[in-house]
């Protein structure tokens, strides 16, 4: 039976598709990132640790996703914090051996290097550069897998910093063959690619745009003989920091989605996968607004200089007015949870008859007396997404009520507190209550909602903020209304 092929390659271009794609996913926290950069610049201890475990994370990912290795998640974490150690990795943690590993590592970290380092000397993107930066990703790279006339699986040296000589279209598990750009064609494609880079950056494009395009683009040619994803995700990252954001890395355990996003991309919707690169960033970005720098302390008279310099910071004219700023939109965002609760309820009661359940919304905002509420459940709804919930800062919930004629009670609990160490980050999150009357005493549970926290800058609210977090708020009542509906006997 003849293979099922799947044209990638088409001549790339930078249709209207692109520019129209919306990247308000990381508008709504990328105005607190820029604030939290000019303090890493500044010098405070731990700016070049955050991006060296950056660093480390990709060069870990990228490996894995394109399966040059498999390293176990704990080993992984233990190597960003700590460094690429080889005596820290046991037989189990790795399908290949030890030493090897290591050199892939320090491999791509030198090539990631290498992006940061032609960002500084401000060095333009050209053809010459991407075989450099294919040559360093590859270096104790050999061999590569290729299929001969036979139709066997076979090992041929690998090119290293020179295009294919010949065409790589791979037959993925499903049994499709993807054709790629054609070896004959490749070096005019790869220099129209840098053309129409070249006029995008002219235009000003937006970062997130651009280098979504350009990794689609390069991905579209397959330039290289083998490590043709890990070079676009590097320049990807390259456009990325050149524009004041962060690296791109593909996790693991998103490379369905990655995947899936390229394959709508192909199809001329690039939506999906600009959302994923607005998604991918913006984890990033929370991160670092939940990474503490400190600055180093040599002696009491710096301790000293500090305070004061805190004090009279809090006391300042300009102070009170960036904190009147913030509570103006932290409020602005209690009123948009609370219409659309408002509107939610309205939708929920046309659809639940009152015999069914009985469905009620509260709110507690950070100046009622209640807000403290729900302090154990926000700590470890914040542990369980491995982030600071700062408790000192305002904060408040909102409940949606489902009260059953079982005298059973199911609280769905949107909370709204602040995220990590910024005062001007917040996040809302939720989980659920569940209450049950035993022979007159209560018993209550609580049910965990394993949907991330939505964060939003308070430094200024986007245009769609809003709408992000209606889309949101839905999707938490989606599942909890599964919860309960799975828990109903």
């Amino acid at each position: 039976m003849k293979d099922k092929e799947v044209t990638i390659w088409k001549g790339i271009e930078f249709n209207d598709e692109w520019p129209n794609s919306d990247t308000s996913k990381l508008d709504d926290l990328a105005p607190s990132w820029y604030k939290k950069r000019k303090e890493f610049e500044s010098g405070e201890n731990g700016y070049q640790e955050f991006i060296d475990r950056l660093k480390r994370q990709h060069a870990i990912e990228t490996g894995i996703v394109e399966k040059l290795y498999d390293l176990s998640e704990g080993i992984t974490q233990t190597l960003i914090k700590e460094g690429f150690v080889e005596s820290y990795i046991s037989h189990n943690d790795t399908n290949i051996p030890p030493k090897k590993l290591m050199q892939y590592l320090h491999d791509h970290f030198e090539a990631m290097d290498f992006i940061f380092e032609l960002v500084k000397s401000e060095r333009p993107l050209t053809v010459g550069f991407i075989k450099e930066l294919h040559q360093l990703v590859t270096q104790h790279q050999d061999y590569t897998e290729a299929i001969n006339t036979l139709g066997e699986i076979v090992q041929v040296k690998l090119l290293k910093g020179a295009f294919k000589k010949h065409d790589n279209n791979p037959k993925r598990e499903d049994g499709f063959v993807f054709i790629y750009c054609p070896a004959m064609h490749v070096e005019s494609e790869m220099d129209k690619l840098i053309e129409i880079y070249k006029e995008q950056t002219a235009k000003k494009r937006n970062p997130i745009i651009l280098s979504a395009w350009v990794h689609h683009a390069f991905t579209q040619i397959h330039p290289f003989q083998d490590g043709n994803g890990r070079i676009a995700r590097l320049l990807a990252s390259l456009i990325l920091i050149k524009n004041g954001l962060l690296p791109f890395t593909v996790k693991r355990e998103d490379k369905p989605a990655y995947i899936g996003s390229l394959g709508s991309a192909d199809a001329n919707e690039p939506q999906l996968l600009v959302s994923f690169f607005s998604t991918e960033q913006k984890k990033s970005i929370e991160n670092a607004l939940n990474f503490k720098t400190e600055r180093p302390f040599n002696s009491l008279s710096d301790l000293a200089n500090i305070f004061n310099e805190k004090i009279d910071k809090a006391a300042s004219e300009q102070r009170q007015q960036r904190e009147e700023e913030l509570t103006t939109n932290r409020n602005n965002v209690f009123d948009f949870v609370y219409g659309i609760l408002g509107d939610i309820r309205e939708e929920l009661q046309d659809l639940i008859p009152d015999d069914k359940a009985r469905i009620g919304i509260s709110s507690v905002k950070p100046d009622q007396s209640k807000y403290y509420w729900y302090t154990h459940q926000i700590t470890e709804y914040a542990s369980s997404h491995n982030y600071f919930f700062n408790r000192q800062l305002p904060r408040g919930w909102f409940g949606i009520h489902f009260n059953l004629p079982t005298e059973s009670n199911y609280n769905l609990i949107i909370t709204v507190h602040h995220y990590g160490y910024e005062e001007d980050v917040i996040a809302v999150g939720a989980f659920m209550e569940f209450t049950e009357k035993i022979n007159d005493d209560e018993d209550k549970k609580l049910i965990p909602i394993n949907i991330s926290p939505f964060t939003i800058s308070l430094e200024q609210l986007g245009e769609k903020t809003k709408d992000n977090l209606n889309a949101y708020i839905h999707d938490v009542l989606k599942v909890g209304l599964t919860i309960i509906i799975h828990e109903i006997n």
